[in-house]
């Protein structure tokens, strides 16, 4: 019978040389004199310092003298599309109702069809073309507008949507320019005031298209 007492390891001392996976214990003399700064707890799951799970910087690689944002003339392109596309869609939700209204004394036949089918078409590509031409217009001012200042700001936009409206409306007069210039300047300025809502009221920002 042994009467020795357990080594430092105990039972799972035992154990651990029995199945050869015991791993070896150090007293607190031992480690008395290994300096601890410096060292982070690693993850039991991932074994790597999540520090470096931690990404301070942007995880894409801008080429050199990018912004990080579009500029005007990037996204002209996706305000005419978008522009048009809108437009011929109200055009021919505004065609089906006027060609149903127009054509309620006629009974359902190939004639009436034919009617509303081209009223749909003709009102579509009337609000496609017109909101297209505003949308180029605005575009097209506001990137001249952005290369005389060199700045990108809400001055741009509230001075681009004023001058589209002026000249939109410039075969109606100086009271048709006087207005579409109204009409832009209420529209350029709410969407100024779209888009600084969150600063405005000190909420966090959110994140928009443009």
């Amino acid at each position: 019978m042994d009467n020795n007492p357990p080594g430092p390891g105990g039972s799972k001392g035992g154990l651990g040389g029995l199945f050869g996976g015991g791993a070896p214990e150090y007293s607190n003399t031992e480690l008395a004199g290994v300096p601890l700064t410096g060292m982070s707890p690693l993850s039991p799951y991932l074994n790597v310092d999540p520090r470096f799970l931690v990404q301070d910087t942007d995880e894409f690689i801008l080429p050199t003298g990018a912004n990080k944002t579009r500029g005007r003339f990037e996204l002209a392109f996706f305000t005419i599309g978008g522009s048009c596309m809108t437009g011929a869609a109200f055009g021919t939700v505004n065609g089906l109702r006027m060609g149903l209204k127009e054509t309620r004394e006629m009974a359902w036949s190939k004639p009436r069809n034919v009617q509303i089918l081209n009223m749909v078409t003709r009102q579509g590509a009337s609000w496609a073309n017109s909101l297209g031409s505003v949308a180029l217009l605005y575009s097209a001012f506001g990137v001249a507008i952005e290369k005389a200042r060199g700045a990108e700001d809400d001055v741009n936009t509230v001075a681009a949507g004023t001058l589209t409206g002026m000249l939109f409306k410039s075969g109606s007069g100086l009271k048709g320019v006087a207005r579409g210039g109204l009409a832009g300047l209420a529209l350029s300025s709410a969407y100024a005031l779209y888009n600084n809502w969150d600063r405005i009221t000190g909420s966090p920002t959110s994140s928009r298209l443009y």
